[in-house]
């Protein structure tokens, strides 16, 4: 299944910049919910990934912090150059004080598979995760690197590297005071259903938890839902995204657009009763004929409907 999603079919949708007080007929008709918890409970935030932002992009960044604010997200996620650039001189923390709207995590990509590069990867994992804990998040979610191309990428022979730098740069992360997670990614040394089982069974747990993109893992050819369910008790931190395979955003959408389950994934991620942060995030290439805060209000207007509450 896959929809190719037009600029027909995002100008439904643009409307939504101004907020989310939007016809019923413009969101995606989903099944009855099934298995609903009693109180939806989950504080959901959302990342500044879909405002592009990049260093020295300070005002883009500001306008990113302001927008996620403004709609009542419960918290935002950023990238580590992003709380490098900002953290020196202290804009990052004048931004969180003027929007009212915490950090909750930082993201950052990390080498998994050249030993000789551990003790500097060390290094970096701990500087911007004491940029985190310093302006009050909690978490450090770490990207693989990616393959190497064109050469073909064999990971048997590359997973116990792999497992290795996990284990230690999870516990370089807690000895500062936060918790980390795997994200696994399209494209890098951890990307396919086996992979991402071999490694989460094989990785310390208490010290590197399961920090999945659903839409990621979808685009992967694997059943996302199934996933989240069988990794439950060890995922603390979950990118929210949805895939169609169309034509704009990498082949992701706005939530409900695509074919991600993401109802099923919620109610498992409530049910398991360990209250993740759950990050909104969408990759919004500069082509996309949707702003990032259209897709942020669309997105809320989902999880509005399944029964999220939002900061007034």
């Amino acid at each position: 299944m896959e929809k190719n999603w037009t600029k027909r079919d995002f100008s439904r949708v643009l409307a939504l910049a101004g907020g989310v007080a939007v016809s019923r007929r413009l969101l995606p008709q989903a099944p009855p919910v099934r298995a609903t918890p009693s109180e939806r409970t989950l504080k959901i935030g959302c990342a500044t990934l879909a405002w592009n932002v990049s260093p020295p992009s300070l005002e883009l960044f500001g306008q990113a912090i302001q927008e996620i604010s403004s709609l009542g997200y419960w918290g935002f996620e950023t990238v580590g150059p992003m709380l490098e650039a900002l953290s020196a001189d202290g804009a990052l923390a004048r931004l969180i004080e003027k929007y009212e709207l915490p950090l909750k995590a930082g993201y950052m990509d990390v080498n998994l598979t050249d030993p000789s590069m551990r003790k500097d990867q060390i290094a970096r994992v701990q500087k911007v995760a004491g940029i985190i804990k310093k302006h009050g998040g909690s978490y450090l979610v770490v990207a693989p690197n990616g393959r190497r191309r064109p050469a073909p990428f064999h990971f048997p022979e590359h997973k116990s590297n792999i497992v290795e730098a996990l284990n230690e740069y999870g516990m370089a992360i807690h000895d500062i005071g936060l918790g980390a997670g795997l994200h696994q990614h399209t494209g890098t040394v951890v990307d396919t259903k086996d992979e991402v089982y071999a490694v989460m069974e094989a990785v310390n747990t208490e010290h590197m938890r399961f920090a999945p993109d659903v839409g990621q893992l979808q685009k992967a050819g694997t059943d996302a839902a199934k996933v989240v369910k069988d990794f439950a008790q060890i995922i603390d931190h979950m990118h929210l995204k949805d895939f169609s395979n169309g034509k704009y955003m990498g082949g992701y959408c706005p939530l409900g657009m695509g074919v991600v389950d993401l109802e099923s994934i919620l109610n498992t991620v409530e049910e398991a009763g360990l209250k993740p942060d759950v990050i909104h995030e969408l990759d919004r290439p500069p082509n996309t004929p949707m702003t990032a805060h259209a897709t942020a209000a669309f997105g809320k207007a989902y999880l509005m409907r399944l029964g999220y509450k939002f900061r007034s």
